[in-house]
């Protein structure tokens, strides 16, 4: 690479002995299972529209919806420009999707019968092209509910469509079972079809370029990555809260809840970013392997540990952004009775000797206050007062990694107030990815599309993390589930939870630093 080509300042731009790499993407189908449901019509035909646009996409490329409703290829496509005009993020352009459209195409047909995968087997061959070595490239995408993945799956086993004369790759919705016991029938499923290599359990959590910038900031500042300890650290914050409610997923949410929604994979991936050892190189399964580390470090939590350190909670009527919005009980397929959480606080320990006696707080939920995923790191004060009695409360050092819904990190320490004899004032350093750079990161699903295309796992979770986290919740659910909440609903909507997550610190001497 010569000149600016990067779109890298100029002045950042220094002699590499590895240079940038190029990737060429062959020819492809992707086959989406669900391909008229609420996700392909957010998010994936909005994507890759956008990867279409951006030249990013080889040109024998093709995109078949699968799914239950009956449309012709002409109605999905319909279909689907109206969700890429709705959810997209640029300006739509009727030349372009024209020809995009001619690559998107649709099978109807029920997941579980014979005939349709029959059907499916001559849709592919019309459609797809074949590469240079005469096998097609088709990717998978399980955009269904967890029930219908591996019935799904099996299938396509038994037709034959997922080897021999096809280069295969799928890619696997969370959650990944809904306990430690099926995401082990899960896998087996899983690897009796595809190779584990071409296994790719998405979270898009991960694709988001903050997410992959802790590593990059932590191994690439010797300043902070020698304090990333027990030694200099006091505890660790994760918050992921969002200020809506469940929508449309009344019936998925009511089998799941808040752990297996968002605790079992988006908060504990952020937290092994976190906790991780240096891998001892920027590869997929060395990567993998660090988080590996800290998923089977979590220490084990009983039944008297569970009832002390976690909260469960459910959201009632109130006001968000100043509408009144109704309570989790009065959604759309949820029982009028239901015991299921919809919000979850919890302290857990990493037991090895980097985080030795550091506790990490936990909190996720539906209906707060605000929409903001946080990583809070907070520094051990100094054990001394050197400032006399106007300096008896001093604030604490924070470095705050912020998700969204602004991307930056900021550091909080204390300078002297002008004129005023010994009085600390907290300032803040701040970095901000569209200030500095000018532009917003890429949305987390094209990032992920574009790895799996490339064949690229580094983003994508493996299946003997996926175990040991289960191995770490399961407890959980099991005394959860044994001891119905008979208090629900006990947070209002548009609150920051119950006041059983602000005593959880306080009984510490600590409180959230998020607000």
């Amino acid at each position: 690479m010569t000149g600016n080509e990067s779109g890298i300042p100029g002045k950042f731009l220094k002699p590499c002995d590895t240079p940038l790499e190029r990737y060429k993407v062959e020819p492809f189908i992707l086959v989406i299972f669900g391909g008229g449901g609420d996700l392909s019509r957010r998010k994936l035909l909005p994507t890759l529209f956008h990867l279409f646009r951006e030249d990013e996409l080889s040109a024998g490329f093709s995109v078949l919806g699968f799914g239950r409703r009956q449309m012709n290829d002409e109605q999905y496509r319909s279909m689907m420009k109206e969700a890429v005009r709705e959810f997209g993020e640029e300006e739509f352009d009727e030349a372009q999707w024209n020809e995009f459209s001619k690559r998107v195409f649709f099978h109807s047909g029920h997941f579980e019968d014979d005939e349709t995968y029959r059907g499916l087997q001559e849709k592919i061959s019309a459609i797809s092209i074949p590469t240079d070595g005469g096998k097609r490239n088709v990717i998978y995408y399980m955009s269904v509910p967890p029930h219908v993945t591996p019935v799904a799956v099996e299938k396509m086993n038994q037709h034959e469509l997922c080897r021999g004369r096809y280069s295969t790759k799928v890619i696997i919705e969370k959650p990944f079972g809904f306990d430690l016991s099926s995401a082990k029938e899960l896998n087996s499923i899983l690897t009796d079809a595809f190779e584990e290599s071409r296994i790719y359990r998405i979270d898009h959590y991960l694709g988001k370029e903050t997410v992959q910038n802790i590593m990059f900031f932590r191994f690439s500042n010797a300043v902070f990555e020698r304090l990333w300890n027990s030694k200099y650290i006091d505890h660790v914050q994760i918050t992921v809260a969002e200020d809506i409610g469940i929508e449309e997923r009344g019936a998925f949410y009511e089998q799941n809840g808040v752990v297996r929604d968002i605790v079992q994979n988006h908060v504990m991936q952020l937290m092994a970013l976190v906790a991780m050892e240096p891998p001892i190189g920027f590869e997929a399964d060395f990567i993998r392997d660090e988080k590996g580390k800290v998923f089977r470090a979590l220490r084990p939590m009983d039944d008297e540990y569970i009832d002390r350190f976690t909260v469960r909670s459910q959201y009632g009527p109130g006001p968000v952004r100043g509408v009144d919005v109704p309570g989790y009980r009065a959604e759309k397929g949820v029982s009028p009775d239901s015991a299921t959480p919809t919000f979850f606080a919890g302290k857990f320990y990493v037991a090895n000797w980097r985080w030795a006696g550091v506790p990490f707080y936990v909190r996720t939920g539906k209906r707060l206050a605000r929409h903001v995923t946080e990583i809070c790191i907070q520094f051990k004060q100094p054990p001394l007062r050197l400032f006399g009695r106007t300096c008896d409360v001093l604030e604490p050092n924070i470095l705050a990694l912020t998700i969204q819904p602004d991307e930056r990190i900021s550091l909080r320490f204390g300078v002297k107030y002008p004129h005023v004899i010994n009085r600390i004032y907290p300032a803040e350093m701040v970095f901000s990815y569209q200030n500095t750079f000018k532009t917003k990161s890429h949305p987390a699903y094209e990032r992920l599309l574009i790895d799996c295309m490339k064949g690229d796992l580094t983003l994508f979770v493996r299946q003997d993390g996926v175990e040991a986290i289960w191995e770490a919740l399961d407890p959980l659910l099991a005394r959860w589930e044994s001891m119905p909440p008979r208090d629900f609903p006990n947070y209002p909507s548009g609150s920051w939870g119950p006041v059983e997550a602000d005593l959880l610190l306080q009984r510490d001497g600590r409180s959230w630093l998020t607000v």
